[in-house]
């Protein structure tokens, strides 16, 4: 047993009081003759024992009373299995609002569950502590210590989020608001379902922090999702069928069938199929989209299942644009093979441009730069298509017959890539086309077909270095490079051997690889347009500046909200900071003028919410045993008596009090009716 106020046990010298009154208490009494006494002295002697049995345990009753009304006031406990801390305690309680606190516990939500054993741990404090109440949101109100009864207002007022964050970044953020506080004894509880892929905790950020996990389970663990979504070929083109592929996950142990798809596509809703997916196993589905316009798109893709729900949609969006724009540098007169290549299809806006006349900044509108037999390329213009290709565009390099091998090489090796050697003048005809890379994939019906290849009359070599990230799409007979593809940042640089003048080369005269080569490579952007993003994480949208102004303010816009993103603008780019302003999933437009939308975004809850695998409390135990304490969560138990004894201990000084006034009672009950 322990005292929380020791020092009133010096209050227990009061015990002589009692004593000294007892031993120095004389009753006189008066003497009365009688002529025989014998009888009167046996009755004297009875008496006198009687009264000094009772005058003892009048006193025994008084020392007892003066006894406990002293330990009333050190306050006695004992104390259980943690140590129990004196003073003012400063508690913080985080409550998980994430989604997958949907799920249900019995006949409730884990999040009212989780809400109502909150309550009960406020309550099992005192009145005068210092309390945080913090969920996945980590607002600006929950970051500070508040009284009991606004922690208790606190709670009522928390709801489902799509935020998620790792327990470890919930400690951390728990101690940086216990310390802001005065009380030096911090105790913080998590209450979670403790999903796997989030409960990270490593180590305590303060080794004075107490920390109490408390696990809820669900029901029953079941859930599909649809996980993500992707193009087949990173652009969609105009009136061409372009194949989006879409993962469903099965995230429960057992298989399930007829899941239904469908897809909301230009205001219409129109079914995919139905899936059949192992347990634990995800499947990948096709859809065809037939693109009939240019502009931004929207698309919704959705499923049915139960109980958890908020990712059983998927909102994405994609932009077709109205032309790509083809820019070629020229030596001396433009190839009249390229500009009929190019101005064959209609949606394809060829420029010319003389390589001594060339406007660097606009090179971010081009989604492919062909260099035409240019001689030299000088350091200005090396830079410019370095970071052009770095940042997402493709270029495709035909060497003039007398370049100068140096400048080139001093371009090549910023990549890197393989560097020109001297130039042979010598008949090759190409041997094979890799059509497994995506410049030649699905061009031929049957690959293997007798496709008429290109033939040079002379050709640059190459250096053969492995570390080069070399890709092959044609090769000569003897095995050495005719066209090679080298991948750097987000673009590519596509480097032939060979001049593209007819003098050295055929391969203009070759329609069947030459315009699809050069389409291909066109639409062939590394940097893949994102067609959808996650609510919750730090996302950074890019978008094209088009304005030279400096005071233009771009604004988001979805069903239910507008805000201002974090913006930057670094050249032609505006790069746009979410920051957890999107609460909601859906589509937002992107606007200067409310009129005028200049994109349209699809946000979609985290999914990874999506994966009902959790630590139970034994788990919980085994990992994190030597670091917190595990409080196991029954629906029948209240939390405020079983933390009160934790946190206090067994307090006795009400036991003490209720002593005291029985052992008074007894004395009262001794002087009243045992007369002497």
């Amino acid at each position: 047993m322990q005292f929380v106020y020791p020092a009133f046990l010096f209050a227990l010298a009061a015990l002589a009081i009692p004593i000294i009154l007892h031993l120095f208490y004389f009753r006189r009494f008066k003497k009365v003759y009688f002529t025989n006494v014998r009888f009167l002295k046996e009755v004297k002697e009875e008496t006198s024992a009687r009264s000094k049995l009772r005058n003892f345990l009048v006193l025994l009753m008084r020392l007892m009373a003066i006894l406990f009304l002293v330990l009333a006031f050190a306050q006695p406990f004992i104390p259980q299995d943690v140590e129990v801390k004196k003073g003012k305690k400063a508690v913080s309680v985080f409550v998980d609002n994430s989604f997958s606190m949907s799920a249900l516990s019995q006949d409730v939500p884990l999040i009212d569950k989780a809400k109502q054993r909150a309550r009960e741990i406020i309550q099992a404090y005192e009145i005068g502590d210092e309390f945080q109440v913090l969920t996945n949101d980590f607002e600006g109100r929950h970051q500070r210590v508040v009284s009991q009864e606004d922690a208790l207002s606190l709670i009522d007022e928390i709801e489902l989020s799509p935020a998620v964050k790792s327990m470890a970044t919930v400690l951390s953020r728990q101690d940086q608001a216990l310390n802001t506080g005065k009380a030096k004894n911090k105790v913080a509880y998590i209450i979670s379902d403790f999903q796997k892929n989030i409960t990270d905790i490593e180590s305590k950020p303060d080794t004075s922090l107490e920390v109490n996990l408390l696990p809820l389970q669900a029901v029953q663990e079941k859930n599909i999702s649809i996980d993500s979504a992707w193009f087949d070929v990173p652009v969609q083109t105009l009136n061409q069928t372009n194949q989006l592929v879409v993962k469903v996950q099965n995230l429960s142990n057992e298989a399930t069938e007829n899941i239904r798809l469908s897809i909301k596509y230009e205001g219409q809703t129109r079914p995919v199929g139905t899936l059949s997916i192992p347990a634990k196993a995800a499947v990948l589905d096709t859809v065809n989209i037939t693109i009939l316009r240019t502009g931004w798109h929207e698309a919704e893709l959705a499923i049915t299942d139960y109980p958890v729900q908020f990712d059983d949609k998927y909102y994405f969006t994609f932009d077709v644009a109205e032309e790509i724009n083809v820019l070629v540098i020229n030596e001396s007169q433009p190839n009249r093979f390229l500009d009929a290549a190019f101005r064959g299809i209609s949606y394809f806006n060829l420029v010319n441009a003389s390589v001594q006349n060339l406007d660097y900044s606009s090179f971010p509108d081009y989604q492919l730069i062909v260099l035409n037999d240019i001689n030299a390329i000088s350091s200005g213009l090396s830079f410019e298509l370095n970071q052009y290709i770095v940042n997402g565009g493709n270029l495709l390099v035909f060497p003039g017959r007398n370049c100068s091998i140096g400048s080139y090489n001093q371009f090549l090796n910023t990549f890197p890539a393989n560097e020109l050697q001297e130039f042979e003048s010598q008949k090759r005809e190409a041997g094979r086309l890799n059509t497994e890379e995506f410049v030649f994939d699905d061009v031929f019906e049957n690959a293997n077909a007798n496709i008429k290849l290109p033939i040079s009359e002379g050709n640059y070599k190459f250096t053969n270095y492995s570390n080069r990230g070399e890709e092959p799409l044609i090769r000569y007979r003897d095995g050495t490079i005719f066209l090679a593809k080298y991948k750097s940042g987000q673009g590519h640089l596509y480097l032939s051997a060979a001049p593209l003048s007819t003098e050295f080369n055929d391969l203009v005269r070759n329609g069947e690889i030459f315009i699809p080569m050069l389409y291909k490579m066109a639409i062939s952007s590394g940097k893949e347009g994102q067609i959808a993003y996650v609510i919750g994480k730090d996302e950074v949208i890019e978008h094209q500046h088009k304005t030279e102004s400096t005071e233009i303010v771009y604004k988001l816009r979805g069903s239910e909200e507008e805000f201002i993103p974090e913006q930057r603008i670094v050249g032609a780019q505006a790069f746009l900071g979410i920051n957890n302003q999107i609460k909601q999933a859906g589509f937002y437009d992107l606007f200067l003028n409310k009129e005028e939308p200049l994109a349209t975004f699809g946000f979609n809850y985290d999914r990874k919410e999506s994966a009902l695998e959790y630590l139970n409390g034994d788990d919980l135990e085994a990992q994190f045993g030597t670091i917190a304490n595990v409080l196991a969560s029954q629906s029948s138990t209240v939390l405020t008596g079983k933390i009160q004894e934790r946190s206090q201990g067994i307090k006795l000084w009400r036991w003490c009090l209720i002593l005291v006034l029985v052992f008074l009672i007894f004395e009262i009950l001794l002087l009243r009716f045992w007369k002497v």
